[in-house]
């Protein structure tokens, strides 16, 4: 909104020029993001607190979770909202993969919202059941899917990290693949929720890796330099990003233990689909397997629990799942246990971003 109201006027003032420049307006929209989830931080913890959302704890989680309770949960809701504003505010609003990220996670707060609302304001233990959620899930992810298969000059093709030469191309296929990406990676980050401040942390680093994969994919020079697939337009994604990563940090300060607000499922399932989304408009889809490696660690120890106590009639490999459940049982405090994981994604993320040079 600012780039179409302002950059045309560069002509009479050469100062507005810099609205022509991704980074200018990336980095504005991460302050933007930031700062309004750092102004309106306490007014919502205040207003939740009044309308008693609060956060249930299960019986069967760790016994040192149990003063969590009540404190007031469905703060996604500030975040969703600080990267859609500073997102409309910052972006060349005529650029498609802006509209199609943030329908991506517009759509996935819905359902969290939805869920979150059952659960903690109509009082429904379960809120929505799984298969409904995972419906949810798929149509939208499906519809998005659509939009880019249909842009023009989208690639289908899949980038495989470290062999160029490598590019299955699926074709209609492309949908399903992205539907797998976006789903996969939205519940990953939802299960990866579950200590003060560990889920936006990791959220953080991957949004901030993700902005500078999108700006050099969006870079004709910088990609082909880069030997990557040069993907037209999605420079703009790293403003989103941007917003993305200032939103996650604003919200850290609150979030960070002891947190003050937790994001619940309308803050954990559009962070996830929209990394996801990212991922695949920048056709680094495979390369969020270790840029949300943290993610997948996560998810896949939830996998192996329930897959092994099924199959072994009641045993388990860890002493709970997710994984930072298990470390929190073994005697390692929350906070320990949340800065170890920080640390672990920061290092794949700049495993990841190494790769650009490993082709």
């Amino acid at each position: 909104m600012l780039y179409h109201l302002l950059y045309p006027l560069h002509t009479t003032l050469s100062a507005l020029n810099v609205f022509r420049y991704i980074t200018f307006r990336t980095i504005y929209a991460s302050l933007t993001a930031f700062f309004i989830c750092f102004f309106l931080g306490p007014w919502m913890i205040n207003k939740l607190t009044q309308m008693q959302v609060g956060q249930y704890i299960r019986d069967d989680g760790p016994k040192t979770h149990h003063d969590k309770a009540g404190t007031p949960t469905m703060g996604g809701v500030l975040i969703v909202g600080a990267i859609t504003v500073s997102t409309l505010l910052w972006s060349d609003l005529t650029n498609g993969f802006v509209w199609i990220v943030l329908i991506a996670v517009i759509g996935y707060a819905l359902i969290g919202f939805i869920d979150d609302y059952l659960m903690q304001i109509k009082k429904h233990s379960k809120g929505l059941s799984v298969r409904k959620k995972l419906l949810l899930q798929v149509i939208i992810s499906t519809g998005v899917g659509l939009l880019l298969y249909t842009s023009p000059n989208f690639s289908t093709r899949v980038t495989i990290p470290l062999f160029k030469q490598l590019t299955p191309e699926l074709g209609w296929g492309y949908i399903i693949f992205a539907v797998l990406v976006i789903v996969g990676t939205s519940n990953a980050v939802n299960l990866t929720d579950g200590l003060d401040g560990l889920a936006i942390g990791p959220v953080i680093v991957a949004a901030a890796t993700y902005m500078i994969f999108a700006y050099v994919a969006g870079h004709v020079k910088i990609a082909n330099y880069l030997q990557i697939n040069y993907v037209a337009g999605s420079g703009e994604i790293a403003i989103f990003c941007g917003a993305m990563a200032g939103a996650g940090l604003g919200f850290l300060w609150f979030n960070a233990y002891p947190a003050q607000i937790f994001m619940g499922d309308v803050g954990s399932l559009p962070l996830g689909a929209a990394l996801g989304t990212v991922a695949v408009i920048t056709k680094q889809e495979i390369l969020l397997l270790l840029v949300g490696g943290l993610f997948v660690i996560e998810a896949l120890s939830v996998i192996f629990q329930v897959s092994f106590f099924k199959m072994t009639a009641g045993r388990r490999i860890f002493k709970m799942a997710p994984l930072h459940h298990h470390f929190e049982l073994k005697g390692w405090p929350e906070p320990k246990v949340i800065v170890r994981f920080w640390i672990i994604a920061i290092a794949l993320a700049l495993l990841a971003m190494s790769t650009l040079k490993l082709r």
